[in-house]
Parts: C-alpha cells; structure tokens; sequence
C-alpha cells in the first residue's frame, strides 16, 4: 500500500539515559493527515536534556515517549481531504500542530500557543521513526537538489531564523553570540546571511569556537573561569570594534546572560534563544537604565520557507554545519556524542 510496510521502528525514551529501539504502533491517519516515511532526523539539545534528565523546558517525562524533532522523509499516503500534497513529495517537517483556534495562533504566533502538540513533547511523539504522521501544512516541500539530511537540518536553522528576526538583525549590525552550539552556530550563519557586518561568538570550547568560525562568526572568544564577567564584556567590545548592536544568548549560562546584559550597546537588543535556569541573578537596573531590549526567541514561526530557500540558494550552507552520521540502531551512542560537545550536529538515518 503505496510503499508502506507493516513495522515502525522508533526510538522510545523510557527514562533519564534510557532510549530503546523497538516497534511502535503504525501511525493512522485521518482525512486532514498524511503519512511520511523518515529518512532523516537530526539530534537536538532539548533531545539530550530530555533523555539525560527525564525534563525539558515544561516537559517531564512520566510514560515512554518516541523522540526527535528534526525530521525530513516522503510522504507515503494522504488523508482524502489533503490537496497539498501528495504521494512521492519530499517534505521537511515543521514540527508542530498548533490549535489554530486560541488568540495567539490567530495572530500569528502560533510558536506560542497553549496546546501545540510539539513533536517529541508530551502528547505528542517524535519523529525519530519509520512512519510519522503529520498536517499537511506544516509539512514544506523541499527542492530536489536538496538532500534528506539539509532537510532535518533546515528545524534548527528555523530556529535560528525566527531569534534573528526576533532580536532585528540587520545589515551593517555588530553581533555577540553566546555558545558556539548548533543554535549559536546556525545564528551566525543566519545573521551572516542577513546582513550583518561582525560577528562574534564565544564558547568555553575550543573545538566548537574553531567550527564556528570556519562556518560564519569573524571573532571567537574562549571564556573561562579566570576571565570575570566584565573583562569578557571589555573583550567582546575590543575584538567587535564597539558594543554589540546585538547580543543572542544561545546558551543561558548565567555568566553568559549577565555578560550579554553588560556589554549591549545602548538602545540595543538583547536576545535569549537557550533555556536555561528558572531565576538568574542579572544587573537588570542597569541594562534597562539603557534602554535595551531583552527579548525571549522561543521554537519557530514562519521561518520554515525562509529556511529552505536559504539552503536551497546557496545563502547558508548546511552541509558544513552536518557532522556526523549514524544509524537509527546507534541512537543511543548518537545522543551520548550530541552530549559531549564533540558534534556539531548529528543526524540519524532512517532504513531504507
């Protein structure tokens, strides 16, 4: 039945350092649905949060769940009332199915509505499986010289899209970027690809600061605990030239968030995109005697076309952003290297 076989794989997380491959129930879809067959899934640092502490964000884990979210693949089979799409489409996987009814999804912000169904959050399983279903419109086309893996890719660089625009990057902008993770990374791309003039990106990783400025960041910064909170703001300020119009925090470490707090130009923009600690002590007199701004980036909206036509132009490559490869069987090894800091990213492939 037009390709679909009878098992679906999936990686099921049971508990805090506990995935396991095993058959999961064949998804079913209804009118409104429609079938994809995973090729590709990208591993997350929320993934790792979730399977190392059994948390994220205002996710606990309490049954099993399958994850993954970073998911492209072909659509297989379609509910009758789908005209979109269709059988054979290569499709990257926004992954979210919000109520389209609340106040927020109706003013386009749908990334913030109160039942999303985010995939791999609770009450709502992942896309690390043989078979996922999805809605169709939140299900993009991709380009055929685009590959499954740049497919997978193309959620976090959707995430990175959405912080950049949240903290108005633009061109001939100064810009600090705080961690030099996937997200910190795919933000110097993507402020590299909007305009921005310099780029800086700390870490308290060498490695991580070398592949960061191979992929877009003009200046790296090693931090430590010798180097205090206000001599790594007077450095940030030397190397960039200046203040940094802008400051995306893609860590929210606390030293992190209240060195970005100090070294933001005035009249300036302050971005969180990393999740961290619920209370963080931070010199917020006088950042806001400043007047800068300090925004939250939280998922994705509207930046999923954005994303693909960047990739698919040539404007941001994320081939080089693409580290290693493993097979679905080898997940657990593949979360333990996302763990390590040793990837930059890590995608999973899917059976054939």
């Amino acid at each position: 039945m037009n390709g679909v076989t009878a098992v679906n794989q999936a990686a099921v997380l049971h508990g805090p350092y506990d995935v396991k491959i095993e058959n999961w129930p064949m998804p079913e879809i209804n009118d409104n649905e429609v079938l994809i067959k995973i090729a590709c899934v990208g591993i997350c640092g929320s993934d790792v949060k979730l399977w190392s502490t059994g948390k994220c964000g205002f996710d606990v884990l309490t049954e099993p769940i399958v994850i993954g979210h970073e998911g492209a693949g072909t659509v297989v089979k379609v509910g009758s009332n789908v005209s979109s799409l269709s059988v054979g489409d290569r499709v990257a996987i926004e992954p979210t199915q919000p109520c389209r009814t609340c106040a927020l999804c109706r003013a386009g912000r749908y990334n913030l509505c109160p039942s999303p169904h985010y995939c791999s959050s609770l009450g709502a399983d992942g896309n690390l499986a043989t078979y996922y279903k999805h809605v169709p419109d939140y299900c993009h086309k991709m380009p055929a010289h685009l590959s499954m893996e740049e497919g997978a890719a193309v959620q976090p660089l959707a995430i990175a899209i959405h912080a950049c625009n949240r903290a108005a990057v633009r061109l001939g902008a100064r810009v600090a970027i705080f961690g030099a993770g996937p997200v910190g990374v795919l933000c110097a791309m993507a402020a590299r690809a909007m305009g921005a003039h310099k780029i800086l990106i700390t870490d308290i990783t060498n490695s991580r600061l070398e592949t960061a400025k191979a992929l877009g960041a003009d200046y790296t910064l090693l931090v430590s605990k010798q180097l205090s909170e206000e001599q790594a703001a007077d450095r940030i300020t030397e190397l960039l030239g200046g203040r940094p119009d802008v400051s995306i925090d893609a860590c929210a470490f606390p030293e992190a968030t209240r060195t970005a707090m100090m070294v933001t130009a005035t009249g300036g923009v302050l971005l969180v995109v990393g999740i961290g600690a619920g209370r963080v002590d931070v010199p917020l007199a006088s950042t806001l005697l400043r007047e800068v701004d300090i925004r939250g980036s939280y998922r994705i909206v509207n930046t999923y076309p954005a994303a693909i036509s960047a990739v698919a132009s040539g404007a941001i490559d994320l081939k080089k952003f693409i580290t290693h490869h493993m097979p679905l069987a080898r997940t657990q090894e593949a979360l333990r290297l996302a763990q390590s800091g040793d990837a930059m990213k890590v995608i999973i492939h899917l059976p054939e």
